[in-house]
């Protein structure tokens, strides 16, 4: 194992793999090797210090492909620092309380508690009309949930800050 970090999210749109990537550069900006990957392109966790993971909510759930990452690693995933993310509320204000308490699908819960990740965060969305098919938008409006990009990038960089620090701190 080496100093390297791995990013690994599952997205639909597009929206999660841009704060899959803030991430990996605010941990690049704070001196660690880092790459940031599809969780369906990540081969093997052997070379990794620590692990970021995350994924876009559709429905209370984590996509596909983030979903089986969980379960096809947690063995090495357990041995290592991790911390997750999920992605998805649209709308004004924190994005828990927008969620009604939602952290982290119930299904992946077992495995997120054998795995013990140091931290793991709720990030708001966005939703663009234009990246959606019929089915999508017709959806979203059913639900009235807010179209648009809601993304805080300063608490994506904050949370991003404090995942270095923790790792700064495993290193010594």
């Amino acid at each position: 194992m080496n100093d390297q970090v791995l990013v690994t999210y599952a997205t639909k749109h597009g929206a999660t793999a841009e704060i899959a990537e803030k991430i990996g550069q605010v941990l690049r900006q704070e001196g660690w090797r880092v790459e940031v990957l599809p969780a369906n392109r990540v081969a093997d966790l052997a070379h990794y210090k620590a692990v970021v993971v995350g994924s876009a909510v559709y429905i209370g759930k984590w996509r596909r492909q983030a979903a089986a990452f969980l379960k096809a690693n947690e063995k090495a995933l357990a041995e290592r620092p991790v911390w997750l993310f999920s992605t998805g509320p649209t709308g004004e204000g924190d994005p828990v309380e927008l969620t009604k308490g939602w952290r982290f699908p119930k299904a992946l819960q077992p495995i997120a508690d054998r795995i013990r990740p140091r931290d793991i965060a709720v990030f708001h969305g966005g939703l663009d009309p234009k990246k959606m098919n019929a089915i999508e938008r017709w959806m979203i409006k059913n639900v009235k949930a807010p179209l648009g990009d809601f993304r805080d990038w300063k608490a994506i960089t904050s949370w991003a800050m404090a995942i270095a620090g923790g790792l700064k701190k495993s290193a010594s």
